[in-house]
């Protein structure tokens, strides 16, 4: 099988926020095992900034994004060569790949790095994957690593990926605060109740969570991949996930995988506005399949130019659709109402393309 396993800085890094090798040597033996096996391993691995504050002297991690950069910056070589060297001790050799989320959302950059990871992956490497955190503010700021490890996971056609984390999966509540809080073995689907009962980041040496984690979970689901939430510490970790066996909280897969192109635009893309629909064109977009129309608009919220990402709300208020507009928000407001026919010459017909929609609910 194909396997993308993720693991979070507070996975390989002890009280102290330095790396801790008897955590980064169990991490590669399970890789090293799995390969064995004959599966193909990607890693995503975050800790740069936890490997680069010791050697600066710090020993709080500062707020700024300048520093954190520059921190990162020292971090990330010192991050690939424990690794590296851990690998190495068994035959497996590492090959480093720097991801900022313009490789996901730019189709050249996008074939690009899909070419990257099949030849590392037909040579035998172990891809050891992180967000550039010396230029991508965002990872920095959100703990972004979870999501670049379900894109690249949907990237590479996996059929599995795993993310390691601090605790046994997904609980009922914050076994932290509720003794009562009990596994969830299996998710089936994630749905809004599920988001509304996970927490946030989960511990000060990182920066995901278990929000971050389900998210994931998320787009690796409609990416037709089956995701498994797990303690890092378990023994055998990665090859029972890999398998199938009983381990943390399995996230199913969606019978249908969304395609490439619209997976960015669902996950990839931030929204930066909004527009509301009537009845008749969510309807037409739900059930039939159709293109949004400007006849079918009814308000636009937001300043956006054309091309830019923008969430569909139905009449009721609730965000069933998202893509990317033809018109830019001005355009839009001034087109909203009218047939085709009443449209000023050069306006497009269509607001948003079929091609270019997801419908989410």
């Amino acid at each position: 099988m194909r396997a993308v396993v993720k693991i979070g800085t507070s996975s390989i890094t002890n009280a102290l926020g330095e790396l801790d090798d008897v955590a980064v040597s169990k991490l590669c033996a399970e890789l090293v095992g799995a390969r064995a096996a004959g599966h193909s391993v990607t890693l995503v691995c975050s800790g740069a900034i936890a490997a680069g504050m010791p050697a600066l002297g710090l020993t709080k991690r500062p707020a700024d994004i300048g520093t954190l950069q520059a921190i990162a910056a020292v971090g990330q070589p010192r991050l690939m060569a424990r690794l590296s060297e851990q690998l190495a001790q068994a035959d497996a050799v590492a090959g480093q790949v720097l991801l900022t989320p313009y490789d996901f959302l730019h189709r050249a950059q996008y074939v690009h790095a899909r070419e990257t990871f099949a030849r590392l992956l037909d040579l035998g490497v172990v891809p050891v994957v992180n967000e550039n955190d010396t230029v991508a503010d965002d990872e920095i700021r959100f703990g972004d690593n979870d999501r670049i490890a379900a894109l690249v996971a949907n990237m590479i056609r996996a059929d599995v990926l795993v993310l390691l984390t601090d605790t046994p999966g997904l609980f009922t509540a914050d076994p932290r605060l509720d003794a009562s809080a009990s596994l969830i073995e299996e998710i089936t689907e994630v749905d809004a109740a599920l988001d509304a009962a996970v927490g946030g980041a989960g511990s000060a040496r990182g920066s995901g969570g278990m929000a971050t984690k389900l998210a994931a979970a998320r787009i690796a689901a409609w990416s037709g991949v089956r995701s498994v939430i797990a303690a890092a510490e378990t023994p055998g970790v990665v090859a029972a996930a890999i398998s199938g066996e009983a381990v943390g909280t399995v996230v199913q897969p969606r019978p249908e995988r969304l395609p490439s192109r619209k997976l960015w635009i669902a996950f990839a893309v931030g929204a930066v506005g909004r527009v509301v629909v009537d009845a008749g064109a969510q309807r037409a977009l739900l059930t039939d399949g159709r293109s949004l129309l400007a006849a079918g608009v009814r308000e636009v919220d937001g300043a956006f130019e054309q091309e830019a990402a923008v969430e569909v709300v139905g009449p009721d208020g609730e965000v069933f659709a998202k893509g990317l507009t033809a018109m830019d928000a001005d355009t839009l407001r001034a087109a909203a109402g009218k047939r085709t026919s009443e449209l000023p010459a050069g306006v497009p017909a269509e607001v948003i393309h079929r091609d270019d929609l997801v419908v989410l609910r």
